[in-house]
């Protein structure tokens, strides 16, 4: 009868202990698991760059610019977008309107209401109206009240998406004179210093319209302080992404740990924007730019027939569709 009983325990004594090891086994294989994500640091963001959408409701094409088509190429880019599960906000880089007026903002707004993502954007100089009455707090009041997302009450204004990343639009319009030129102006550069300074440990994604970095030179379009603004971006070490729009042109130039993106124009050949997903690892940030052109199609013909240089416009396949890094 003893040794039945020693059997009994022992063969119970073994089944809990391959019971206890088992669970121990899964608690530190999945710390382990948990510990090399943390050790990397392996994060990402992905967002949707629109720029230059230039809306206008009952618009013609008298220009390059597809203003009378500004409408479908909008909500064919909101479609695409909407097919991104995992986008983590939409950034429109300046020009959502063609002409600063009450009534063409308030006609774009409920197209952008049918994004599934939330939305932000950076002032162009098509969006105010200089001595009248579509102002920067008119703008943003009407924002407010059409996005739940947006709670700013300045042009500019940063927030953080996700964890170790900071996302900062400025406001480079200049709204004294009628100009197509940019300024960023002392109160704000003051501003984005403090931001910076803040954030040496992010990475950072900048939104403006006016380009730091040109795509092409323009004395027309240009930022007036371009240099001092770069000279303190780039100051700084930490990984910076600077989103552009402004001159509908493609262009992706790296200086060291700052990458400068200028992005096409939604209403004018190519007619298209940028998916960018950033990656961030232990010893470096990787930018993957996916490009996405519009599938109205017989608008695009004919938007580059009315380009003066196609290409200027598309820039090279690396400035549209590529993988850049930046060391740590």
């Amino acid at each position: 009868m003893g040794r039945r009983r020693n059997n009994k325990y022992k063969k119970k004594e073994g089944f809990f202990t391959k019971l206890v090891n088992g669970v121990i086994t899964l608690c530190l294989t999945a710390g382990m698991l948990w510990g090399l994500q943390a050790y990397s640091g392996a994060t990402s963001l992905k967002f949707a760059q629109v720029s230059d959408v230039h809306f206008l409701e009952n618009g013609s094409n008298t220009t390059f610019k597809m203003v009378g088509e500004s409408p479908r190429l909008l909500d064919d880019a909101i479609e695409q977008i909407n097919e991104q599960t995992d986008l983590d906000f939409v950034m429109f880089t300046g020009d959502l309107i063609d002409k600063s007026f009450e009534k063409e903002l308030r006609a774009m707004l409920p197209h952008l209401d049918k994004l599934n993502t939330p939305w932000y954007f950076a002032f162009g100089n098509h969006d105010r109206c200089i001595g009248g009455y579509l102002t920067t707090l008119v703008y943003l009041d009407m924002v407010r009240e059409a996005n739940p997302n947006f709670k700013f009450k300045k042009a500019y204004y940063s927030f953080e998406p996700k964890k170790n990343y900071k996302v900062i639009v400025l406001d480079d319009i200049i709204t004294t004179e009628i100009t197509s030129n940019g300024y960023v102006d002392e109160e704000q550069l003051k501003w984005l210093k403090k931001e910076l300074d803040s954030s040496k440990n992010d990475t950072v994604l900048i939104f403006m319209h006016v380009p730091v970095v040109e795509p092409f030179a323009s004395p027309n379009h240009r930022l007036r302080n371009a240099t001092a603004l770069k000279q303190l971006i780039e100051s700084y070490k930490n990984p910076i992404g600077v989103f552009q729009g402004h001159y509908h042109a493609t262009k992706i130039t790296q200086h060291d740990n700052v990458l400068y993106v200028n992005s096409p124009a939604l209403v004018s050949y190519p007619n298209a924007f940028r998916i960018v997903n950033v990656s961030n690892h232990k010893d470096k940030v990787v930018f993957d730019f996916t490009w996405k052109e519009t599938r109205e199609t017989t608008i695009q013909k004919m938007a580059k027939i009315l380009a003066f240089s196609s290409s200027i416009y598309t820039g090279a396949e690396k400035d549209q569709t590529g993988t850049y890094e930046i060391k740590k």
